[in-house]
């Protein structure tokens, strides 16, 4: 992706900054299907589980584009192309959650705010029960997060450990109980038409959700890319700002169109705020574990990764961010303060990359002062709760009498 961002003459930027006519809207379509097979499914299994397979499929793009990152990085180890593999992840989390977060809440208010609904349903999206495990399962990879800036390496037992958590986590939703059936009539007309047809009928529709919309995504990903690739070096963004930020920005669509599309409405915008975290949860493990994997592959051995002060602050600003995200929605609301603060964090380091180790203090400062209004209990931390409880119910096996 690095040489083609280099070689791509301004002629062939623009004829591929054409092709965004027909890839733009195809990914939209793509991501639309996947989302009705989503929401159609969460009725037949878990909602977790439904959207976990969702955000796979969604963020394939992005593990496509670390994986020719992290090949290069083993062709030719030097410190800029490690450094753009850490760009490419870290700025993938941080939009996520700086970006996407916010905007979910943002999208919920703003198609809501004319409608006869009450204040609180503005103030803030609240979450089911049983996003206490989505939140448990990014806050588990997170912890982990600090382990790999602390030893500044990323290695294949990293990969191991960290594909090990997210196995775990799957084990966890495929336990949980599916939607209740009388919530049906709840749902868009699209899905609420594939729930009711026949039992063949209904599965066939719902697999051919997920089958049509991977495949469309498979196969527009990369000329879409290269279409946006196109249009940056027709507007003249720098390499390393397309790698950290354009790129991410581009793989992720897909989900941020599922996520607004349910986001718009009030009901449907815990469904929105979960498929961003499952794909936080599926980069945190699987992208992440990724790179020591190619890495080692493409250099011929088993190699780690180690990262200099630079990249560490990357990696540590990403971690923090991710455990702040947590901490804020483990009372089990998002609320409109917290969404502009992410809003506002995301955009002074995209707009001003020289402050970052600023805004590490600034991270710092908010997830203490969390902690703290959590120990005086002016703060309730119900995902912990409200896991255990979840965990005791559909997970552990009951005692022998």
């Amino acid at each position: 992706m690095i040489e083609e961002v280099k070689q791509l003459t301004a002629e062939a930027a623009k004829a591929s900054a054409w092709n965004a006519l027909w890839t733009f809207p195809s990914i939209i379509g793509a991501a639309l299907i996947i989302a009705w097979g989503a929401e159609s499914a969460q009725f037949l299994i878990s909602q977790g589980f439904a959207l976990t397979m969702l955000a796979l499929i969604q963020t394939l793009p992005e593990f496509a584009v670390e994986g020719v990152i992290a090949w290069r990085a083993g062709q030719v180890p030097t410190p800029e192309n490690i450094g753009l593999a850490t760009a490419n992840f870290t700025g993938a989390l941080r939009l996520l959650i700086g970006l996407g977060w916010p905007l979910i809440y943002f999208v919920a208010a703003a198609f809501n705010i004319n409608k006869k609904r009450r204040r609180g349903n503005l103030d803030n999206v609240k979450l089911d029960r049983e996003h206490s495990v989505e939140l448990m399962g990014l806050l588990v990879p997170t912890l982990y997060m600090f382990v790999i800036v602390i030893k500044a390496s990323l290695t294949i037992y990293d990969s191991i450990i960290l594909l090990t958590m997210y196995l775990i986590y799957i084990s966890i939703l495929l336990r949980l109980p599916p939607h209740e059936e009388e919530k049906i009539i709840e749902i868009e007309p699209i899905p609420r038409y594939i729930l009711t047809r026949p039992r063949f009928w209904r599965n066939l529709l719902i697999i051919c959700c997920f089958l049509v919309g991977a495949t469309a995504i498979y196969l527009v990903a990369d000329p879409f890319l290269e279409s946006m690739l196109g249009l940056s070096v027709v507007v003249g963004v720098p390499t390393f700002v397309f790698v950290q930020w354009v790129a991410p920005f581009l793989s992720e669509f897909p989900e941020k169109v599922s996520a607004f599309y349910w986001a718009k409405s009030v009901d449907k915008a815990p469904m929105a705020l979960m498929n961003m975290v499952s794909s936080g949860i599926a980069e945190l493990t699987l992208l992440v574990s990724l790179i020591p994997i190619v890495y080692s592959i493409s250099r011929g051995g088993i190699y780690g990764i180690d990262f200099d002060w630079g990249h560490r602050v990357e990696i540590l600003l990403t971690t923090l961010q991710s455990l702040l995200g947590f901490l804020l929605l483990a009372n089990m609301s998002f609320r409109a303060y917290e969404a502009l603060g992410l809003f506002l964090l995301w955009v002074v380091q995209f707009i001003q990359p020289s402050i970052r180790e600023e805004i590490l203090l600034v991270y710092g400062a908010w997830i203490i002062l969390e902690l703290i209004l959590a120990f005086t209990k002016k703060r309730r931390l119900l995902a912990f709760w409200e896991f255990k409880r979840i965990y005791n119910k559909h997970i552990r096996k009951p005692k022998p009498s």
